[in-house]
């Protein structure tokens, strides 16, 4: 029997269970079918592509998560809706929906209910908070269909942590170094502890250790996506800029597919807090900002597909063909390029034996977790590792940032020097470098070196945030766009005589503002020459990049 108890709505139920008045339910009518159910009906099961929704205008209907014990999420009585994110991208339903009364309901296809949240302004405020607060409850909860079994020493846990935190599905953890009832657990899956992590998915399927893509297939992320037919645009990224050039090409009825290879938000997801981006004078975590986007995009129609990585493109004739990992790939008469940029990693030998085991590229709450109550080092001297030291310091019993420069204040914001120089948790080291990492299983203590004096210390040191540089994400390309010394695309004035000679650049008119080497492709963000390396910016061109996306479908021609 179900657990009666259902969640505990964190926000006003008026906000999270809404009850439309009787002239919206006569427009959400206008868009459904409705029809009778019948005590006891099934309406939607579990692990079912979530594609419909239901407005209840007599009886009650039900939201029931399965497992060893199955639990009440939800119940909607006359005027009520069920539905939540996974109703808006399709993705498998995390309860079974059946009726515990009879009565009438409306029930909403997803394309209906698309239309509905586009063209009904009222309508869309009421069902859109409602989703964003019931999947915020689902996660910050655990009510999910996944268990995740790890442990803090594991690299593995915590990226698959990450994955799931990112892509707000809501999962339970189970921790091996403080559980003591988890052998049971293991015992009952056939698991030994050197499969961690493990992923139980919708509590039959088990994965050991698995990889990104792995967990989204299982997850039932991309069921809803179809890959088979030509989209007016493709985006290779889903950061600021990439998020931004969907909300705008879905919002103007573009056929749009985004392509992200790990998570929505790229380097802005994983900063702590944003204090200087337009609009948020309390600041935004870059998650929250990359999930509001993410959910504007999905409200507008875009589609996009998680845990998949272009690895290349057929630049010789079009329509583009975007290849991904194990598929045949995409086509798109025209492409955004939004790959975006990685940290820059240490030029020390055993470096990649401590990623995720004491050296980190992100800090967030989970990282920050893991280094409470001690010494962690930040390097860089970038907004990034700022926002990463100041956040760090109120978890952490000191915090060092290190730079190669002789200061802050050609690099990072002049609101976050002064918090630095203020904090009596925070010690800035100049001109200082890490020359090696030491360990067994995890970072153990770390050696410094700071000129001019050439002075080494041996610091022991757990944790290290690594925010230096940029490295942009342009080696799957296989030169079919023009390149800087650097290897970050040029676009537009950018590309020299030669450049578009060496790429035969086929049009009487000059490449546009954004645009690469190649017509109709162009690129945004921190994977663009000469990109301001701010978020705002980055929405910027993202934006714009899309006037210049009608301008290349007007020459090419839309295909029906």
């Amino acid at each position: 029997m179900p657990d009666r108890k259902p969640l505990v709505a964190s926000s006003p139920l008026e906000h999270v269970f809404p009850s439309l008045t009787p002239a919206q339910l006569t427009r959400v009518k206008a868009r459904g079918h409705v029809r009778a159910v019948a005590a006891g009906e099934l309406l939607l099961e579990a692990g079912a592509p979530a594609t419909r929704m239901f407005v209840v205008t007599s009886g009650q209907l039900e939201v029931v998560r399965l497992g060893d014990v199955e639990q009440l999420l939800a119940e909607f009585r006359a005027g009520q809706f069920t539905g939540e994110m996974n109703t808006l991208s399709g993705r498998p339903s995390v309860g079974r929906v059946s009726a515990t009364e009879a009565g009438e309901v409306v029930e909403l296809q997803r394309d209906d209910l698309l239309a509905l949240v586009q063209t009904d302004a009222d309508l869309s405020e009421i069902v859109m908070r409602a989703f964003i607060l019931r999947r915020l409850d689902l996660v910050a909860q655990n009510a999910g269909d996944v268990v995740l079994i790890g442990s803090a020493h594991s690299p593995g846990t915590l990226r698959a942590k990450e994955f799931l935190t990112r892509n707000s599905h809501p999962y339970a953890y189970v921790d091996l170094d403080r559980d003591a009832d988890v052998q049971e657990l293991l015992d009952r899956f056939h698991v030994a502890e050197a499969d961690i992590p493990v992923l139980i998915c919708r509590g039959t399927v088990v994965l050991r250790n698995p990889s990104n893509r792995q967990i989204a297939d299982c997850l039932g992320f991309n069921e809803s996506v179809d890959e088979t037919h030509i989209r007016d645009v493709v985006i290779v990224g889903a950061g600021p800029s990439g998020l931004a050039a969907a909300v705008y090409a879905a919002s103007e009825g573009l056929d749009v597919l985004v392509l992200e290879a790990n998570a929505p938000g790229g380097q802005a997801g994983s900063s702590s807090r944003i204090e200087n981006y337009l609009g948020f004078p309390t600041g935004i975590s870059g998650e929250e900002l990359a999930g509001r986007a993410f959910t504007q995009a999905e409200k507008f129609g875009a589609h996009i597909a998680i845990a998949q990585g272009a690895t290349g493109i057929s630049c010789t004739r079009r329509p583009y063909t975007v290849r991904i990992d194990n598929g045949p790939g995409v086509q798109a008469r025209t492409i955004v390029l939004a790959t975006g940029a990685q940290y820059r990693k240490l030029a020390v030998d055993n470096l990649a034996q401590f990623e995720g085991a004491g050296v980190y590229y992100a800090a967030t709450f989970m990282e920050a977790q893991l280094c409470r109550g001690e010494e962690v080092v930040v390097v860089g001297g970038g907004n990034s590792a700022g926002q990463a030291a100041v956040f760090l310091s109120q978890s952490a019993l000191r915090v060092h940032v290190l730079v190669r420069s002789g200061g802050l204040a050609t690099t990072m914001s002049r609101y976050l020097i002064r918090r630095i120089e203020q904090s009596p948790d925070i010690v800035l080291h100049t001109r200082t470098e890490i020359v090696s990492l030491e360990g067994g299983e995890a970072l153990a203590r770390i050696r410094w070196r700071q000129r001019p004096a050439e002075l080494v210390e041996t610091r022991e040191i757990r944790h290290v945030f690594l925010m230096t540089g940029a490295a942009p994400c342009t080696g799957w390309l296989d030169g079919c766009v023009a390149l800087d010394s650097r290897g970050f695309i040029k676009t537009g004035p950018d590309l020299s005589k030669d450049d578009l000679s060496a790429a035969e650049w086929p049009l009487a008119r000059a490449p546009h503002l954004l645009e690469t080497s190649l017509p109709g492709v162009f690129a945004v963000g921190d994977v663009r020459a000469g990109n301001m390396k701010r978020v705002a910016s980055a929405v910027g061109e993202g934006s714009t990049a899309i006037a210049f996306v009608h301008q290349a479908l007007a020459e090419g021609g839309r295909s029906s």
